[in-house]
């Protein structure tokens, strides 16, 4: 059996637009990636699906208002705690986003890539190696007043993101996705998903997986 473990933020933990509620386990992306992966292997399923998604988890950002959301410091225990892990999927930055860290698309970029480059040097895949990493781009950002409080409008530099995350994905070896290409935000809070659009990623994540295996 491999093991994917799903590392991001409220979207990858499931939280529902606006209310704060956590989708069920039908719902949420990695567990429907379980389901897509697993299709007609009930007996024997080659994948497991970890969920580790922690509410405004940045990639390398010490948060002074929410604490304890720095992606890149909880990392490590999280890898040795479910390895050996065949597979990383990381799809952080949208928190990096908040206007009290005053970041560059490029600094959010290069935060992720922070987490990557642990991951590859982490011995936590199959023979103490490096586990396959797929490094997602998040969604941009949508017009609301849900968030706004928070997040300003961050819209058009959430749009600027996804070049330099490709860049830096191919600079470090690794797979990447964009996944504003299938996925937008809500317009409810303008930063989280509807239940579809938790279908549609784990779609194109299952798709990406099956291809590089």
């Amino acid at each position: 059996m491999k093991t994917i473990l799903c590392y991001g933020d409220s979207n990858t933990w499931g939280y529902v637009p606006l209310s704060g509620e956590r989708y069920d386990h039908k719902t949420r992306w990695p567990m429907v990636l379980w389901r897509l992966l697993n299709a007609g292997a009930w007996e024997d399923p080659p994948y497991w699906v970890v969920e580790e998604g922690l509410n405004g988890r940045t990639s390398c950002r010490e948060d002074p208002i929410e604490g304890d959301r720095n992606g890149l410091r909880q990392l490590i225990p999280i890898l040795e705690s479910h390895k050996p892990l065949d597979w990383v999927v990381v799809m952080l930055g949208t928190n990096d986003l908040k206007p009290r860290f005053n970041p560059t698309p490029f600094d959010i970029a290069a935060g992720v890539q922070k987490v990557v480059s642990t991951i590859q040097d982490s011995r936590t895949g199959p023979g103490e190696g490096s586990p396959k990493i797929l490094m997602v781009c998040p969604p941009p950002t949508a017009e609301s007043m849900g968030f706004y409080h928070i997040f300003g409008n961050t819209i058009e530099l959430s749009k600027k993101m996804t070049h330099h995350y490709k860049n830096l994905a191919k600079e470090s070896g690794v797979l990447f996705f964009d996944a504003g290409t299938v996925i937008h935000t809500s317009p409810a809070d303008g930063i989280h998903l509807e239940p579809p659009e938790h279908r549609k990623l784990a779609e194109a994540v299952a798709d990406i997986i099956r291809k590089n295996n």
